[in-house]
């Protein structure tokens, strides 16, 4: 993975590393509002030893520059820590005065700095106080040779005891910052991690690759899709739309040696959108000029006359079991001249009507009346109607939706196509994310890739299309894409 992968990602699940900046902000913020103000008294020593001449001097400092070092370990020494308790009488502990001591010794110099801290500002004031004139007599003491007056090193005080007025802990501005970009780095390992096991499919290469088929079309995602789903009736002009109507290109090309005049819309498993690609297919198709039947084979979850605002309670199962004729049950939509043949009753062997010799029969009759035969179809996996319809059929189109259908549920679709003898024309990759650019080009290319289909098409002027059964119908709530 390269930058421009990590930015993807960070773009693509903002949210999750947002929500791990806050989580993380808020649990400093929680341990920062508990944790007690903490105090601090600095002190700096200056450690010498006497000497005669320069080279005296340059010896005496390299002595003092190792020395240094181990005084620094002398400040939490016991004896220290007991010396400075005796001296402030007991108030506190010489365990609680060793773990309040710290030191370090200034890099290439003789000067030890000294820090005391404590939740209380006088006390560790006091302990400064004390430390700075312990030390002093505790060092003079260790380094006065046996039968000497004068220790070979001297100690000097020359910065405080001094106590810093501001809590050196706790420090809000710091926590927060670092857990901000802690918090940040967390999200974005979680939404790359997220990434990289998610298996679902995310780009036109990969259903390609795993279906072995073309993909036709990518229809972007649309936030107004859940309120109109059918890309003429309010959405015409739409990066939807002009998404549409390239698959519907696309399909009337893909058949010259084999035409493809009845086709089977179907997808791995429920929720993808199959059934308003179907209908959306049918629709421009017929915005194009040509007889097109849109049939609803699933008869398990009939939703096409909803969608279009049709009746559905007589359709496909009344003509399949010899009760009236497909001309008789198919309603007309809109000015284009297409017509739909809905669901009707639910039957309670759906399989086996779908896969009759019935059903076989009246898709050879259909081929002869329309052009185009679209028929939404049941989800591959969940039943066989889908397989046993496209067996029948002129092909099948199999739909997947972006960032949902695992590789491997598509890939089990296909091969269940293709062992009853499909024909698979080709896929679909639905509720594509659109970036600005994208919209973009479809916007200012739209017009004049549709005026040249137009031309080439012989349609009529495409206009909103209305049910004649919906005109005077109050409008209803399509349910959500399947």
């Amino acid at each position: 993975m390269d930058l421009r992968d990590y930015l993807r990602i960070a773009r693509q699940w903002w949210w999750l590393v947002l929500a791990g900046a806050a989580v993380a902000v808020g649990g400093a913020a929680v341990v920062t509002a508990r944790t007690p103000p903490t105090y601090a008294t600095t002190m700096t020593f200056f450690i010498t030893t006497p000497h005669d001449g320069v080279s005296d001097a340059y010896q005496g400092g390299l002595f003092s520059q190792q020395r240094v070092k181990s005084y620094a370990d002398l400040t939490t020494s016991d004896r220290l820590a007991h010396a400075v308790a005796g001296d402030l009488r007991g108030v506190v502990s010489a365990d609680r005065i060793r773990r309040q001591i710290s030191a370090q010794a200034v890099p290439d110099t003789v000067l030890l700095r000294v820090t005391v801290t404590d939740s209380s500002p006088a006390l560790s004031r006091q302990i400064g106080w004390s430390l700075s004139r312990q030390f002093k007599r505790l060092v003079e003491t260790l380094e006065t040779p046996p039968g000497a007056d004068d220790p070979a090193v001297k100690v000097e005080v020359i910065a405080g005891p001094r106590l810093e007025t501001v809590p050196v802990s706790p420090q809000p501005l710091r926590n927060y910052g670092v857990a901000a970009a802690l918090g940040l780095l967390a999200g974005l390992g979680v939404a790359v991690l997220r990434e990289l096991t998610d298996t679902s499919v995310k780009s036109v290469e990969i259903l390609r690759k795993v279906v072995g088929a073309p993909v036709l079309g990518s229809i972007p995602r649309d936030p107004s899709a859940r309120r109109s789903p059918l890309v003429l009736t309010h959405s015409a002009d739409s990066i939807r739309a002009e998404a549409l109507r390239q698959l519907r290109t696309n399909l009337r090309y893909i058949g010259v040696d084999h035409p493809v005049r009845t086709i089977v819309i179907t997808s791995a498993v429920p929720s993808e959108g199959k059934s308003t690609t179907a209908a959306n297919l049918a629709a421009v198709v017929a915005a194009s000029g040509r007889r097109v039947l849109l049939v609803d084979a699933d008869l398990r979850r009939r939703s096409l006359a909803t969608y279009l605002g049709l009746e559905g309670a007589v359709g496909l199962t009344d003509v399949l079991v010899g009760q009236t004729s497909a001309s008789e049950v198919a309603q007309p939509w809109g000015p284009a001249g297409l017509r739909v043949l809905a669901s009707g009753f639910t039957p309670p062997n759906p399989s086996e009507l779908v896969g009759s010799r019935h059903m076989a029969e009246l898709l050879d009759r259909l081929r002869e009346e329309f052009e185009l035969v679209v028929i939404d179809a049941p989800p591959l996996l969940p039943v066989t109607d889908a397989a046993v319809l496209a067996a029948n059929a002129d092909g099948a189109l199999l739909v997947a939706r972006y960032g949902k259908t695992p590789q491997c549920q598509v890939t089990a679709a296909a091969d269940a196509l293709r062992a009853v003898d499909a024909r698979l024309l080709g896929c679909v990759l639905n509720m594509v994310p659109v970036t600005r650019a994208d919209a973009y080009l479809y916007q200012y290319g739209g017009d004049a890739r549709e005026g040249r289909r137009r031309r080439a098409e012989r349609p009529p002027a495409v206009t909103p299309l209305v049910s004649s059964h919906a005109a005077n119908a109050p409008a209803q709530a399509p349910a959500a894409p399947r």
